[in-house]
């Protein structure tokens, strides 16, 4: 599933044909993806403004002028394309419908966006925009990674007492929003700790060094377009590179790239997910 830099990569490369552009026509092909879409959502998107365009945890936000915010959820396997021209650049042609192209925004600037979903675990839903925050998808949300909320005071106080596994705190998008398995491994491998060992347990300097090291990890990835292992692609179709750059994930019995080590890459189960990290530099 997309994490943050997959749906912020996504978020920014849909903003110059949708932020501040107007939908000229919505075509919704199914009446559901993982759950049903709202009542006349085709009516109620064509001919709305995009006011702003923004990302929060792993879900993209479309502001419209009507007083309404579009959810997007990627899901499993979800994409979002641009085909076209909206700066008015270049001759696109727009590709052939393809059979799981389930929505379709046509833009009153020429671009066309389609969200193609063949395993369909995505979702779309429509808000109210002043209450948007309390939705039951986003209420539950902790701070963003790289904003402001989210600092050293608020990862302790987040980790203390918690006798859960480290790895399994990050994953929690009350403490944080937007971090996946293969981010918290990563952070894990730089940070030198091992995603065994309780959160609690932690000392606090170590879990405050955890925070530069997390945001340095996402700006890494969102440098690099993402991570594409198996569905994702980029606004413009093409692949995320940071699948090139991990340390630890994916790299089982390799060895460890930590000047030094010496040691090999391990993978362990942990609540169904693969955790990857080095058993003699991450304590």
């Amino acid at each position: 599933m997309p994490e943050l830099p997959e749906v912020e990569t996504v978020m920014r490369g849909l903003l110059p044909s949708m932020e501040g552009a107007l939908i000229q026509r919505a075509e919704v092909n199914r009446p559901d993806l993982r759950w049903p879409f709202p009542e006349r959502m085709a009516e109620r998107l064509t001919g709305a403004r995009v006011t702003a365009l923004r990302r929060r945890s792993k879900y993209i936000l479309a502001d419209l002028d009507r007083g309404e915010t579009l959810l997007i959820h990627l899901g499993m396997s979800g994409r979002m394309t641009v085909s076209g021209d909206p700066l008015g650049q270049f001759v696109h042609n727009h590709p052939a419908a393809q059979k799981h192209d389930h929505v379709v925004f046509h833009m009153e600037n020429g671009a066309r966006i389609t969200f193609n979903d063949p395993r369909r675990f995505g979702a779309m839903d429509l808000l109210e925009t002043a209450t948007a925050e309390k939705h039951k998808l986003l209420a539950v949300l902790g701070p963003e990674p790289l904003g402001n909320d989210f600092h050293e005071s608020h990862l302790i106080a987040a980790f203390n007492g918690r006798k859960t596994q480290v790895k399994s705190a990050l994953l929690d998008q009350g403490i944080i929003a937007g971090l996946g398995n293969i981010y918290v491994c990563e952070t894990l491998f730089r940070a030198g700790i091992s995603p065994r060992r309780e959160a609690g347990r932690i000392a606090a300097p170590r879990v405050a060094a955890m925070v530069p090291i997390i945001r340095q990890v996402l700006r890494d990835a969102i440098d690099a377009g993402g991570s594409s292992l198996k569905d994702f692609r980029q606004a413009n179709g093409e692949l995320g590179y940071f699948q090139h750059s991990f340390d630890v994930y994916g790299r089982e019995g390799a060895p460890c790239r930590r000047e030094g080590c010496g040691g090999t890459v391990s993978r362990i189960t942990q609540s169904g997910r693969s955790s990857f990290y080095c058993a003699k530099c991450q304590r």
